[in-house]
């Protein structure tokens, strides 16, 4: 017999209920660049950093069944998740974010076009750790206020 128990079934064969909590998707009440980058650093501290191509599950398929908002994120990403609930989706409050972030790291990219500044954070990112990256979302966001 080909059947396998699934990982829920108990010994004597009922069922019994998980509770899977999920990490909670970022409020939509952020309206500065400052929120922006605050929300970036919880959602990577709480999801953790992805890196160039690594990709946590590549031969099996389960990582498909994980919601995008689980999954560790780029910080491009995490910019993208913290302005729009989604980390897929943009917005022009999500691009100043990536903008003010890219020129904020050594002194900014050659070109200021986006993919140009994306790349610049992703290039950035691959080389720091994700407290690192946390620390410095958190440092950006909060450079106007220590500079008042």
């Amino acid at each position: 017999m080909n059947h396998k128990p699934s990982p829920s079934s108990l010994p004597h064969g009922s069922r019994r209920t998980v509770l899977v909590a999920l990490p909670h998707r970022p409020s939509p009440e952020a309206t500065t660049v400052e929120q922006v980058l605050l929300s970036a650093a919880r959602t990577i501290a709480r999801v953790g950093l992805h890196r160039r191509d690594y990709v946590v599950d590549a031969l099996r398929h389960q990582a498909l069944e994980v919601p995008l908002y689980v999954r560790p994120m780029t910080v491009v990403d995490a910019i993208r998740f913290a302005a729009t609930g989604s980390p897929q989706r943009t917005s022009s409050l999500a691009d100043q974010a990536v903008g003010f972030l890219a020129l904020s790291i050594d002194g900014g990219p050659a070109w200021t076009d986006l993919l140009s500044l994306e790349l610049h954070v992703e290039n950035w990112a691959d080389g720091v750790t994700a407290a690192e990256a946390v620390a410095f979302l958190e440092l950006a966001a909060t450079a106007p206020e220590r500079a008042a």
